[in-house]
């Protein structure tokens, strides 16, 4: 069995869609309409898909204070250079609770705590 993707109802789809695709690096694989006053997307390369829910009926919301994402980067440091630059501020860190890992966090613009974690060698 596989993990097909992850399903996060967002507030605003073009403020998402822009995080996850100019602030991480995922591709906009398709967005559509997905009835009234709702409206899909699906982003990612690999095996697992982020799926983006944005529905306007739907005004309150808790992303949950135990939950995030987890993304591999090349480099800790230069992710956070980048991130700092494009004035994402670091929520967290950077930790190494281990000698060959690095991750420190940041939030999505729904408030999700999105984890960029470096494999060291």
């Amino acid at each position: 069995m596989n993990l097909s993707w992850v399903t996060l109802t967002v507030k605003n789809m073009d403020e998402s869609l822009n995080f996850y695709t100019e602030v991480l690096g995922l591709t906009l694989l398709d967005r559509r309409p997905a009835g009234p006053q709702m409206e899909l997307a699906f982003l990612g390369d690999g095996e697992t898909k982020l799926e983006l829910v944005c529905n306007q009926a739907v005004t309150s919301f808790d992303m949950g204070q135990s939950i995030s994402l987890g993304f591999s980067v090349a480099s800790v440091d230069q992710s956070m250079a980048t991130l700092t630059e494009k004035g994402i501020a670091i929520h967290s860190g950077p930790f190494q609770p281990a000698p060959y890992i690095r991750f420190f966090f940041i939030l999505d613009p729904n408030g999700l705590k999105i984890q960029l974690i470096e494999h060291l060698a």
